[in-house]
């Protein structure tokens, strides 16, 4: 069994930060790429930002510098720094991740529960 847990979300004004967390647990044996999601209501899921097992990174334009995604493999846990929030940010941040679950390669792919963020104006 593997899980995937957010953390960090909450109310904040335009122009603060939050960090997300996303803990990883479970069977692992290693992490693949992470990734971050949100959804805002009555849009469709948009990819934020992704970070790969050896730490390459991508960014949505929209949260281009800004937002700075990392992780640490001794932890299992990825994290999502966001910076100068907008009230556009506002929505449900979900992690994502392929996980390797034993030595002979099996994978796991799945989602955590989401964390709200909400940027007030």
């Amino acid at each position: 069994q593997v899980q995937l847990v957010e953390s960090g979300g909450g109310l904040v004004q335009a122009g603060g930060s939050l960090r997300l967390s996303c803990a990883a647990s479970g069977s692992i044996f290693s992490i693949d790429a992470m990734h971050w999601y949100r959804q805002a209501p009555g849009q469709s899921r948009e990819l934020v930002a992704e970070i790969t097992s050896n730490g390459t990174t991508n960014y949505a334009d929209a949260v281009k510098g800004r937002f700075t995604v990392s992780r640490d493999n001794a932890k299992n846990m990825g994290y999502l720094q966001m910076n100068s929030l907008k009230p556009e940010d506002t929505a449900v941040y979900s992690c994502n991740a392929m996980i390797i679950t034993d030595l002979y390669g099996s994978r796991w792919y799945g989602w955590g529960q989401g964390t709200q963020v909400t940027v007030s104006s």
